[in-house]
């Protein structure tokens, strides 16, 4: 019998026909119902090339989430988007051109901004549509898009007129290379290499010292008090005593306060602005006043007296030579601390009064655990990220940012009375260059306006993916369809930013909390398990392995490899290891295209036998598919088609398939159960490899699409693996016999049939041979 499929191997170029059928067909198109399955999909960012591979595994089982949902039968929304905005594309812009952004004409950098941008987004696209993303690329939005911003411009309007947003100078996390605020949310923390500095202050009118220990000496300008704990006997005498501050001779007072430790250096703390956000609260607290010692350009300000200008790592350096000139060191540790960096930067934050406007976020803490509490995390373990980071909310939310690229804060301040005039709602403004949409201040009434500068962060437009793509305040019938959201696919190290300001603001703004699932992938990290980047030289293209290996290879291998919400290891040999599986499918395929396709047979106990057995791995593999944890499904497929299906029972009722020494009837039940079996694991890997099971698909069992399918249902019936150990083990002890007696596995040979596998004696003596 001639094969129905000619190939001799799965050949990748194939994918390129398959998606055009794909376009062609247009099985994908979303059509909104009364219910549906929507997913907020991550607007990947364009920073640079190439593309993380790690995130391209992500999106590859994003996708899978979307083709699972529909073979189960949901209308689902699959929305695809891309994040144009913040500071990654002005740094890349900066190093690309060699420029700054600050000495450039505003409009200008933009524009190279948005050309830097469209190249980087167009390799993005390519690399998701070979990758077989079955979303709306038709349809793809941008974040910096005018009807994205506008959205996020229309929500900010919404938010200030319900007295949610406010203007307050306050100390801020201050990224000095950015030349910006950040949110707790954007900081990270790094053991760094510093020196503890134990200065001597002398305790006035006194021949006593205080010795005190820092890391932040450069400071001292700023220090306006000094605490050790109340239960500190060692300094009872001197409480309300004035403290003198080395090199600046300032006094201060010496006081008490729980949070100072005694156990840590001499026990004694300065108190100064800022070193950290201990600082700010005793600041606060204690109603101290602050010295504003670091400059917005990351400089020591004329406060610092002869240190001005110097960088604080370069004043620490000189003021520590100073004080120990002096007699005011007692000692100096070299010693590792953990220390506050910016995100993006990676530079070492300063704490800097500001004054920027604030979204209310405190008031909203326990409200969003609850909603937090309502949410399915998969895997359960990351829903711990958001409980954590909630717990640790102490202030409310700076959303103003001194950057360029990024949404504009519609505000104009009045010329007369500085009142900041809001706009209605619904258009896109640019303050820094648009005229004033109001006529008249709403204070007192003057003509002459200036627009805000600053932009918004770059999450309070993120944080509003799911009112986008349901068409918030646009469209309410489709609203209505599709929000709340059904899931939130996205990375672990971005649920305290993207997760929670989208949990936040949703909630501020319908009521609603915007999805009910969040599905939370790990890192992909280099072979040897370290953070991949371009300057280590271990980033790896995905592009060049996905056209060498095919999408299908590489989409196995983040299945099979990625134990869901966990870390995972990246290398191309591994990769390139993983076709060695679709290769066996295809084999197995050719194999039994030769057999017509059969719609019913009478089993015997062998085909029972492996129908029960694709029973079970039909059960494992729903539960894996109900949790999105591709890899269960990935490793049991490949387990069973590689392990039991080809290697046992297809060699079993080969003969049988043939019709040799078998009735028809015998025959055709062993074809129907081995295309029985075959449409299964099809279907069962169709929303991994969608590729390579769609072809296979339509060449021997259908002109319709595998991916229009509904998926496979386990029965009820219960079985155990204790006949397959059995069989396997009988096939093992025939092979292993034959070998040491120089026979091939054709030759006959005599080998008894244990009396358990007696049901399966014709086929058993069939296969080997047996006489």
């Amino acid at each position: 019998m001639e094969p129905k499929i000619k190939e001799k191997a799965w050949n990748p170029e194939l994918e390129k026909k398959i998606l055009k059928d794909w376009d062609e067909e247009k099985i994908y198109e979303f059509t909104p119902t009364e219910n549906n399955f929507t997913i907020d999909t991550p607007p990947p960012y364009p920073s640079g090339r190439p593309w993380h591979i790690g995130a391209a595994a992500h999106y590859s089982q994003i996708d899978m989430i979307a083709r699972t949902a529909r073979m189960s039968g949901e209308n689902v929304y699959f929305p695809i988007g891309i994040d144009r905005n913040g500071l990654p594309v002005e740094l890349y812009t900066e190093k690309k051109h060699n420029i700054r952004m600050r000495e450039t004409e505003r409009g200008e950098f933009l524009n190279l901004c948005r050309v830097a941008l469209d190249d980087l987004e167009a390799e993005m696209l390519l690399i998701m549509k070979n990758l077989g993303i079955s979303g709306e690329f038709a349809n793809y939005y941008r974040t910096d898009s005018e009807e994205y911003r506008s959205l996020t411009q229309s929500t900010f309007i919404d938010l200030w007129k319900k007295g949610q947003i406010y203007l307050a100078n306050r100390p801020n996390n201050y990224d000095w290379v950015s030349g910006t605020t950040i949110a707790d949310a954007e900081i990270i923390y790094q053991d760094l290499p510093t020196k503890l500095v134990y200065m001597k202050f002398k305790i006035k009118d006194t021949e006593k010292e205080i010795i005190i220990a820092s890391t932040r000496p450069e400071l001292l300008c700023a220090c306006k008090t000094i605490i050790v704990n109340p239960d500190d006997q060692r300094y009872a005498p001197f409480i309300g005593k004035k403290i003198i501050v080395p090199i600046t001779n300032a006094e201060v007072e010496l006081r008490t306060h729980h949070s100072a430790q005694q156990e840590f250096g001499s026990g004694a703390v300065m108190v100064c602005s800022y070193g950290d956000q201990n600082d700010v609260a005793l600041f606060r607290e204690l109603e101290l006043e602050e010295v504003v010692a670091i400059g917005l350009d990351g400089k020591m300000t004329e406060a610092a007296g002869e240190y001005a200008g110097l960088k604080p790592k370069q004043a620490r350096t000189k003021i520590i030579e100073d004080l120990e000139t002096n007699g005011f060191v007692e000692k100096i540790e070299d010693i590792v601390h953990r220390t506050p960096v910016s995100e993006r930067s990676k530079i070492p934050i300063e704490i800097i009064p500001m004054e920027e406007y604030y979204l209310k976020q405190k008031d909203s803490v326990e409200k969003i655990k609850k909603l937090g509490q309502e949410i399915t995390f998969y895997p359960s373990m990351h829903k711990q990220i958001l409980m954590n980071w909630l717990e640790s909310i102490n202030i409310d939310w700076p959303i103003s940012r001194r950057r360029y690229y990024g949404t504009e804060i519609p505000i104009w301040y009045c010329k007369s009375c500085s009142e900041p005039n809001i706009p209605e709602p619904g258009k896109y403004y640019k303050p820094w260059s648009d005229k004033c949409p109001i006529s008249n201040c709403t204070k007192c009434g003057a003509t002459e306006f200036v627009g805000e500068e600053r932009t918004f962060d770059t999450w309070m437009d993120s944080s509003v993916s799911p009112l986008f793509v349901s068409k918030f305040n646009k469209d309410s019938e489709f609203f209505k369809k599709v929000y709340p959201t059904t899931i939130r696919p996205q990375a672990k190290d971005i649920v305290r930013t993207w997760l929670y300001y989208t949990l936040l603001r949703c909630d501020q703004l319908t009521g609603n909390k915007p999805w009910s699932q969040a599905w939370i992938m790990g890192y992909g990290l280099d072979e040897k398990g370290l953070k991949m980047s371009k300057s280590k030289g271990n980033a790896i293209d995905p592009l060049p392995v996905i056209e060498k290996l095919g999408a299908d290879t590489f989409r196995f291998w983040s299945a099979s490899e990625i134990n869901h919400g966990y870390d995972f290891r990246c290398n191309e040999q591994k990769i390139e290891s993983t076709k060695k599986f679709l290769s066996k499918l295809w084999n197995v395929s050719r194999f039994l295209s030769s057999f017509p396709v059969i719609n019913s047979g009478k089993p015997n106990p062998t085909d029972k036998w492996i129908l029960s057995e694709l029973n079970n791995l039909v059960k494992e593999c729903k539960k894996g598919y109900d949790e999105y944890n591709f890899f269960v499904p990935a490793i049991a497929v490949r387990e069973f088609t590689w392990n039991v299906f080809a290697a046992h029972y297809i060699e079993m009722v080969k003969a049988r398939a043939y019709g040799i020494g078998f009735s028809d009837d015998e025959r055709d039940a062993a074809i129907f159960t081995l295309h029985k079996t075959l449409s299964t694991i099809l279907k069962l890997l169709a929303p991994i490899t969608p590729f390579i099971t769609d072809h296979l698909w339509k060449t021997l069992y259908s002109q319709s699409s595998i991916h229009i399918e509904q998926q496979v249902e386990p029965e009820d019936e219960q079985s155990e693996n204790k006949l397959t150990e059995e069989i396997s083990e009988f096939n093992s002890k025939v092979w292993n016999e034959k070998k040491t007696k120089g026979l091939s596995l054709k030759d006959s040979f005599s080998y008894p049939v244990p009396k358990s596998l007696e049901p399966f004696k014709k086929d058993l003596e069939s296969m080997h041979n047996l006489i």
